[in-house]
């Protein structure tokens, strides 16, 4: 194995990020991307990094946490996938400036950059305005804004959860007018 300049590593992982846009403030796929962890392990040939030890990444307003960081890529250089392990593993970002930020967890959090997907694994759990969204695997199709819950089948999860479950917060309604006395 031979470590290599991370710098096509962090422009593909720049490539990464942007593409999870669905929720992200435009300006973040601007911003420059920092790695923090203990050792980072680089293999050009094979096409993967392995980030270890408290690995935090930031671009913006994302924040991506975990106890290993692990980036694949393909022949071209383009990122397959990126998954972070942790107890739990953390993604946060901001969909808008008027928006608040949206918090997802689990024990894995995978992102497929092809299909731009986000997938939550063993002890899932989204936090968007209020709202929670938990269950053992959540997928998030980040292009067409579509969320999907269920068993983590073909996978061993440590807190098995038969159902879903989600809190959905009342709306707050305009307060009506006052009338003119």
């Amino acid at each position: 194995m031979r470590f290599a300049n991370p710098l096509p590593l962090l422009f593909g992982l720049g490539i990464l990020l942007a593409g999870a846009s669905a929720w992200a403030l435009p300006s973040d796929r601007e911003q420059p991307i920092r790695v923090q962890a203990d050792s980072a392990e680089l293999d050009d040939a094979k096409g993967v990094a392995v980030y270890r030890g408290g690995v935090v990444i930031t671009q913006g307003t994302l924040k991506i946490t975990g106890d290993t960081v692990t980036i694949t890529q393909d022949k071209n250089g383009d990122i397959e996938v990126f998954t972070s392990v942790g107890k739990p593993a953390y993604y946060e970002q901001q969909p808008a400036t008027d928006k608040p930020v949206v918090k997802a967890y689990g024990l894995t959090i995978q992102y497929f950059a092809v299909n731009e997907r986000i997938v939550l694994i063993d002890q899932a759990k989204v936090v968007q305005e209020g709202n929670t969204f938990e269950g053992e695997k959540i997928v998030y199709d980040t292009q067409r804004q579509i969320v999907n819950a269920g068993r983590a089948t073909g996978s061993s999860v440590t807190t098995p959860r038969p159902r879903i479950d989600m809190v959905i917060q009342p709306r707050k309604k305009a307060e009506p007018e006052q009338n003119a006395q």
